[in-house]
């Protein structure tokens, strides 16, 4: 039986066209002639036996069934341009991973693995893109998620099981120049100086000033920055001290361009999991993917995490 399906190109053509709410963009777009937009959107409509677009005397705007069957195709056309995508990037063989990561474990800590990962399970191939918050996994094509939160946190995120990596531990650390030949700076002394914020983790001075049982006023004052890694390289470049996890700044500690300001690390409550979603039929790459995240993670637990 034939099936009730337009042509592609006229799909591509109806969703360039009212994204950018003209044909002529979305020819560009599309490398098109105006006029083929136009037959294209034209043999659609009469398929369907609607009217998609309204002229305007800028363009063209979506009626309100244009507008509804958009909604309802171009999540499918998102999903079929990545399952394309997917299948070309692997040949056609072996598995795929769609893990969505915070960006600085990701870069700094996952990435470097990865190649353990290609000699343990070389038909996995894994594409990362980055999320720092929970989300519905049925919104989207991810089948994992790296994620940082603390239980509480990941008791709120329904419908998804964790499996805990490693915890998180900060050590507060700064440019070499900031220690003025001291080995290490006291709490009472780090109190007086700039102090680097995160803003994912807008209480860590305040936390770990109360743990050192020191009184900070500045505690909460500072330039804030969104991710570790610019917090990491401004406190390489002077600007002052950064409470950072220590695993994430190995390589500037091991280069010199970061030293441990004071030997006093915190442990909170925050910790490093793999979040992915509860469902009876688990794709085993993802099963495989997960004990050997489980396995790579130890060292980094053991050390602290």
């Amino acid at each position: 039986m034939r099936r009730k399906i337009p042509s592609l190109q006229a799909l591509a053509c109806f969703e360039a066209a009212a994204r950018q709410e003209s044909y002529t963009r979305a020819a560009q777009e599309l490398s098109l002639t105006q006029g083929a937009v136009s037959r294209q959107v034209a043999v659609l409509e009469e398929f369907l036996g609607v009217s998609l677009f309204r002229r305007t005397r800028h363009g063209v705007v979506l009626t309100g069934r244009g507008a509804e069957y958009l909604h309802q195709v171009a999540p499918r056309l998102q999903g079929l341009e990545q399952d394309t995508l997917d299948c070309m990037s692997s040949r056609g063989q072996g598995g795929i991973i769609h893990l969505a990561a915070v960006p600085t474990f990701a870069t700094r800590w996952l990435i470097p693995r990865l190649p353990q990962l290609k000699l343990a399970h070389p038909q996995i191939t894994v594409h990362i893109e980055t999320r720092t918050r929970p989300f519905l996994f049925a919104d989207t094509v991810f089948d994992a998620a790296l994620y940082a939160g603390t239980p509480d946190q990941l008791s709120h995120w329904a419908g998804t099981q964790a499996a805990r990596l490693m915890g998180e531990v900060v050590v507060p650390v700064c440019s070499p120049k900031f220690l003025q030949r001291r080995r290490q700076l006291t709490a009472a002394t780090m109190t007086q100086l700039p102090l680097l914020q995160q803003s994912t983790r807008p209480d860590g001075w305040r936390q770990w000033f109360d743990a050192a049982g020191v009184v900070a006023p500045n505690a909460l004052f500072g330039p804030r920055y969104e991710l570790y890694s610019m917090t990491a390289a401004a406190a390489a470049q002077g600007l002052g001290l950064a409470l950072v996890p220590r695993m994430l700044i190995e390589d500037e500690l091991a280069r010199g361009e970061l030293v441990v300001a004071c030997e006093r690390a915190l442990r909170g409550e925050r910790a490093y999991y793999l979040v992915t979603p509860e469902r009876a039929d688990e794709h085993a790459c993802t099963q495989l993917f997960r004990s050997w995240l489980q396995q790579a993670a130890q060292p980094s637990a053991a050390n602290g995490g």
